[in-house]
C-alpha cells in the first residue's frame, strides 16, 4: 500500500499496542515496570479490553511477561541480551545492505542521499536529537530495498525487541557523530557502485560499533 492510498482506521487495540510499543522501545516505560491495564486504559482514554489485547500482543513480542501476583511487567533485559540484540541487528542489516547493492534504483539511492544530507545539516547545526530517528529510517530503508519480502519486517521486529532509551543514543555524543555519518557515506558509496560485500562489511562494523558504545555507557 502506498502512502497516498487510504488506510483502514486503527482499532483501539492497535492504538494501545502502538503507544505501549513505542514507550517500551524508547524505554520511557523501563524494564521491570508493572503495567496495569486499568491505569493504561484511563491514561489512553479506552476501556480495559483493548489494553488487555495489546498486552497479549506485547507478550508474544516478548516485551511483556506475566508474573504471579504482579500481573504484566516489562521484561528487563541484561547485558547478554544487549550483545545478542546488536549482533542480530548487524547480521540482518548487513544482509540488507548487501542485497540492496544489487537492486537499488537511482531514485532509491537519491532518497537515501537526501536523508543523509538532512542528517549532515542537522549535525552541522547541532540538532543531534534528530539524528537517532533519522538513522533508524536510513537503516530500515536500506533493508527494505534489499529484502522487501521478509527482511524489512525482521529488521523492525529486531529493533522493537530491545528498549533503547533516547538518552543512550550515540548520536547525542559529539565525539561519535562524524564517524557514524562517515559510515553512512561509505555505505552509500558501496550501494552506488553495486559493491554488496563492502556495503555489508561497513554496515556490520557500523552496527557493532553502536553496540560496543552502548555496552561502555
Amino acid at each position: 500500500m502506498s502512502d497516498t492510498e487510504p488506510r483502514p482506521p486503527m482499532s483501539k487495540a492497535d492504538y494501545v499496542y502502538t503507544v505501549l510499543l513505542e514507550e517500551i522501545r524508547s524505554a520511557r516505560i523501563p524494564g521491570g515496570t508493572a503495567v496495569r491495564a486499568a491505569e493504561v486504559a484511563k491514561r489512553l482514554g479506552v476501556s480495559v479490553t483493548p489494553v488487555r489485547e495489546a498486552l497479549r500482543r506485547l507478550e508474544k513480542d516478548r516485551l511483556i511477561s506475566y508474573e504471579p501476583h504482579h500481573g504484566a511487567t516489562v521484561v528487563d533485559l541484561g547485558d547478554e541480551a544487549l550483545a545478542e540484540y546488536y549482533g542480530l541487528r548487524a547480521v540482518v542489516e548487513g544482509l540488507g545492505a548487501r542485497l540492496a547493492a544489487a537492486r537499488i534504483t537511482a531514485g532509491e539511492l537519491a532518497e537515501l542521499r537526501e536523508l543523509h544530507a538532512a542528517m549532515e545539516r542537522d549535525a552541522a547545526e547541532g540538532r543531534n536529537d534528530r539524528l537517532g530517528e533519522q538513522s533508524r529510517r536510513f537503516h530500515l530503508r536500506i533493508v527494505d530495498i534489499g529484502g522487501p519480502a521478509f527482511l524489512g519486517g525482521h529488521a523492525r521486529s529486531v529493533r522493537n525487541s530491545f528498549p533503547v532509551p533516547a538518552e543512550a543514543s550515540l548520536w547525542l555524543d559529539e565525539t561519535q557523530v562524524r564517524a557514524q555519518l562517515d559510515a553512512h557515506e561509505g555505505i552509500l558509496a558501496a550501494l552506488e557502485s553495486g559493491d554488496g560485500e563492502t556495503a555489508e562489511r561497513i554496515m556490520i562494523d557500523h552496527v557493532q560499533a553502536a553496540g560496543a558504545y552502548r555496552r561502555r555507557h
